[in-house]
């Protein structure tokens, strides 16, 4: 067995002995939005921390430690915090926490996210589903020495927003009567936010939203053959010309206004998967 197949089986055995869940679902909640972990009903909280090899969140409005327990009835694994390539960490470091959940057993994950808005004909405050994503942050989570019992040397990655589950999306929130905007995802590397000459570039490449996270956790969930669902929160509009200096504090504030069309609209998916 290999060094990174020991630390993930490591940390799988750790999470398994606090809890007898055994998730189907996992949850990656992202900034502002880990409340719904909150609602997990017999939940068993472990921080990260706790886990050996597990990196910790240091980014604000991340709790950082894994919920296992019930949602919709469903049983799940929350990751109430998610792990950012800018806080320092590699991109394995980055993705081993979605590795550690697929050994605890979940086929689908639903990630989640704050992000810029790019198409002029959103509003922050939206809900946005990843239909696709363009990868800018300069490196592919990947990279080096693959391990063929996680998953393909050259993996697929069209279609990594599992088709069904967006359909299934779209017709929860018809039936709520929750507006659901539909796009595409640019991934930064960060902390820093873009220029207004970079974001005029993203838009031309075709980004609908703007974000530091996601992309890294969906590439290897889709590597190990997990169905995805990506829900952004569109918690600002990162316009070219827009005026005003954003700052992650508004980014929180936007998100925590969202926080209940957000919950509702997941809360529903869950219950029809």
């Amino acid at each position: 067995m290999s060094d990174l197949l020991k630390r993930i089986e490591e940390a799988r055995a750790a999470v398994a002995q606090r809890s007898a869940v055994k998730p189907a679902i996992g949850l990656i909640l992202g900034s502002g939005l880990g409340d719904l972990a909150d609602q997990v009903q017999a939940p068993v909280h472990v921080p990260y921390r706790e886990i050996p090899h597990f990196p910790v969140s240091t980014a604000p409005g991340h709790a950082g430690r894994l919920v296992l327990g019930y949602l919709e009835g469903k049983p799940v694994v929350a990751m109430q915090g998610r792990i950012h390539f800018y806080e320092g960490y590699t991109m394995e470091q980055v993705i081993f926490p979605v590795r550690v959940m697929r050994a605890l057993g979940i086929e689908t994950l639903i990630v989640t996210c704050a992000a810029g808005g790019l198409n002029p004909a959103f509003s922050a405050g939206d809900l946005m589903l990843i239909t696709d994503h363009i990868n800018t942050m300069g490196q592919d989570p990947l990279r080096g020495p693959n391990e063929e019992q996680l998953g393909p040397r050259f993996p697929a990655i069209v279609g990594a927003y599992t088709p069904e589950l967006r359909e299934l999306a779209l017709d929860t929130a018809r039936e709520i009567g929750i507006s659901l905007q539909q796009g595409v995802y640019t991934a930064i590397s960060g902390p820093s936010f873009n220029t207004s000459a970079e974001l005029r570039m993203l838009q031309r490449l075709g980004g609908d939203a703007v974000g530091m996270s996601t992309v890294p956790e969906v590439i290897a969930a889709r590597h190990m053959g997990l169905k995805v669902l990506g829900i952004a929160c569109i918690t600002d509009m990162a316009l070219p010309d827009a005026p005003v200096v954003l700052t992650h504090e508004e980014v929180l504030e936007t998100a925590e206004r969202t926080k209940p069309v957000f919950q509702k609209l997941v809360r529903g998916v869950l219950r029809r998967i």
